[in-house]
């Protein structure tokens, strides 16, 4: 079968391009007939500039060396800087709002040939302020947050790949959530400059896209690194339930547990691991940490719109004033302390299987999900990926979570890629 041009992976587009077998502008058109389909339900897009995008597309055709992402059409969540679009960062703060200069990630991707499709709605400030966006699987359902916008736009055929950010949970849970592929890299790898700070210990950008493959080509980009070797084998994987396990649902249980069965059929072998007792501290620095570093990230903003920020972001900048500066600092160093245990947390183990959400995406616009299962690893700074396969009671998609080393990211992906062909 035949697919569209807008659904065909980004190395087949990229390879398509450069060998002339299509147009980087038919593939922009396709995405872009896409958007004129479905976005005045998706609601995915902040801004999207169909003459910008084309001529974009246009010069990508007519250049001798076409580059790594000939043609790929990229999403950009609202909060990172792009010279040709207004960044808002869904606030009234930043409407219309124009920068001089592209994020070092974005003008990274555009020398390597990509296509800046448009911008993707974010929550306020990539907070917890739910924005318009719906889940394509079922409008009624949030997507997620607070990379909202690119995983509704990926998973619904919009464009191939889609920054996020991720200081708890907002890339590997709304790319669970619309049942893509969502990759954090190892903290900082993928450059900030450019982008808006929440927290800024904690953030990383990240890829939402519809296979590993297409995450890792893209990431190989941004990271300068080469892409992730197949295995020949299978990996070593350790089970962590987490700390959390009780609160899951049975549907993300169920998701892991299948996972490991399958995972153990192919020849993976599967190990139990469990997280030390001082990992439960993680949640509670994180009640601490974010709110200090949100003040700080939106201290002009505070000083100067007050009136325009939400209500509960103002709650949480007037938390993070009101922190003395020894609590906070003794935050981050019980962070790192588990942050040090995480190779004995490892073990010999290549990667750690746990779960990757609370359950499917819940009903309603006004709550994006429990961040919880996310956002620990956030805070260790390892590389983690989300694969889809599983879906909850209401046929939503759900999502495993596998977790790597430190700097590490190759041989997650790598594993990743294994494990993904294990669950299709």
């Amino acid at each position: 079968m035949v697919l569209p041009l807008n659904q065909l992976s980004a190395s087949e587009i990229a390879c398509g391009v450069a060998s002339g077998r299509f147009t980087a502008e038919a593939v922009t058109r396709a995405c872009l007939d896409r958007v004129e389909e479905r976005d005045t339900q998706v609601r995915a897009w902040a801004f999207i500039d169909p003459e910008l995008a084309l001529k974009q597309a246009r010069a990508v055709d007519q250049a001798a060396n076409k580059g790594v992402l000939a043609g790929v059409p990229l999403g950009i969540k609202d909060i990172i800087d792009t010279f040709e679009m207004p960044t808002d960062m869904g606030s009234p703060i930043y409407r219309n709002n124009r920068t001089f200069a592209d994020a070092s990630s974005v003008a990274l991707a555009r020398r390597a040939g990509a296509v800046i499709l448009g911008k993707t709605i974010t929550c306020e400030f990539a907070g917890l302020t739910p924005n318009v966006t719906r889940n394509p699987h079922n409008l009624e359902h949030t997507p997620g947050g607070s990379s909202s916008g690119s995983a509704a736009a990926v998973a619904d055929f919009m464009c191939t790949v889609a920054y996020g950010t991720q200081t708890g949970g907002s890339v590997l849970r709304p790319a669970s959530f619309n049942g893509a592929v969502g990759y954090k890299p190892t903290y900082n790898l993928i450059p900030r400059g450019g982008m808006k700070f929440a927290a800024e210990s904690r953030d990383t950008i990240g890829l939402i896209g519809r296979s590993v493959d297409d995450v890792d080509l893209v990431g190989s980009v941004l990271i300068a690194r080469p892409l992730a070797p197949r295995r020949d084998g299978a990996p070593k994987i350790g089970l962590c339930r987490t700390y959390l396990w009780d609160t899951a649902l049975p549907e993300s249980k169920h998701a892991v547990e299948d996972a490991a069965r399958r995972f153990a059929a192919a020849g993976a072998e599967i190990v139990d691991v469990a997280l030390p007792d001082s990992f439960s501290a993680l949640q509670e620095a994180r009640t601490v940490v974010n709110p200090v570093e949100r003040a700080k990230a939106l201290a002009h903003e505070w000083n100067t719109h007050r009136a325009l920020i939400s209500a509960g972001l103002t709650r949480q900048v007037e938390e993070g004033l009101s922190i003395p500066h020894d609590r906070y600092i003794a935050s981050l160093k019980r962070i790192k302390q588990c942050r040090d245990q995480v190779p004995d947390v490892f073990g010999d183990c290549d990667i750690l299987l746990a779960p990757a959400v609370t359950g499917e995406a819940p009903k309603g616009l006004d709550y994006t999900g429990d961040t919880r299962f996310q956002e620990f690893w956030t805070a260790l700074h390892t590389p983690t990926i989300t694969l889809p396969g599983y879906k909850g009671p209401n046929g939503l998609p759900i999502g495993i979570q596998l977790a790597g080393r430190l700097y590490e990211d190759e041989l997650l992906l790598s594993c990743a890629r294994w494990c993904a062909e294990r669950l299709a």
